[in-house]
């Protein structure tokens, strides 16, 4: 069964086409009763969580600080983890976001006083150096190996675009993988999506 929100955008319309293709069961979360057998989520890690214990699943997620761990060849950037409470404290422009949920968006912030003012003072962020991505890539990765990906946006704005293995950009993104993977790959889920960038400046790829 794949369980996804009432309300759905055209890409998990998509892949409910594609599940009811393949003979699976296509059920909105909000109508679930008891599990009836396997269950896949897609949707957000709020309402996954809420999900899990009903349906016998549970969410694969790397953990809070993974990106802040990272060595700075892979992020092009320095990111750490804080508390909203620090990034209130912030006098200078920082590019602030949750580590896994949307509780709030993600956006270059100018100092902390522009955050919103309903969040609680204890809820976990990551702080980043403000950087242009150039290009920015979306990346499926299944035991260490890239699965699926494509382009999905151009300077901030959305601009999807297959991922073509044949053009050179591929290779150099497998080649980053790889070397990310080998270096920190057991502290990602053996499913996972990974975000990375090509920062304006050729010489800093960086991982988001």
């Amino acid at each position: 069964m794949l369980v996804m929100p009432r309300r759905r955008t055209s890409t998990m319309e998509l892949l409910a086409l594609e599940a009811a293709r393949r003979g699976i069961m296509v059920q909105a979360a909000e109508e679930i009763g008891a599990a009836r057998g396997p269950a896949y989520w897609y949707g957000g890690p709020t309402a996954g969580t809420r999900l899990a214990r009903r349906l016998g699943f549970a969410l694969l997620e790397p953990a809070d600080d993974w990106l802040a761990t990272l060595p700075e060849k892979f992020t092009g950037r320095k990111v750490r983890t804080a508390t909203v409470a620090d990034a209130r404290a912030m006098e200078r422009p920082t590019f602030v976001k949750p580590p896994r949920d949307k509780s709030f968006p993600a956006d270059i912030y100018a100092d902390g006083s522009r955050l919103p003012t309903d969040l609680d003072p204890a809820t976990p962020v990551l702080l980043s150096e403000v950087v242009t991505f150039a290009t920015e890539y979306r990346l499926f990765l299944l035991d260490g190996r890239i699965a699926a990906g494509s382009r999905y946006a151009v300077f901030g704005r959305l601009d999807p675009h297959p991922l073509d293995k044949h053009e050179p950009i591929a290779a150099e993104i497998a080649e980053f993988i790889d070397h990310l993977i080998a270096e920190t790959g057991p502290a990602l889920p053996s499913a996972v999506v990974v975000d990375i960038g090509q920062l304006l400046d050729p010489h800093r790829p960086g991982h988001r």
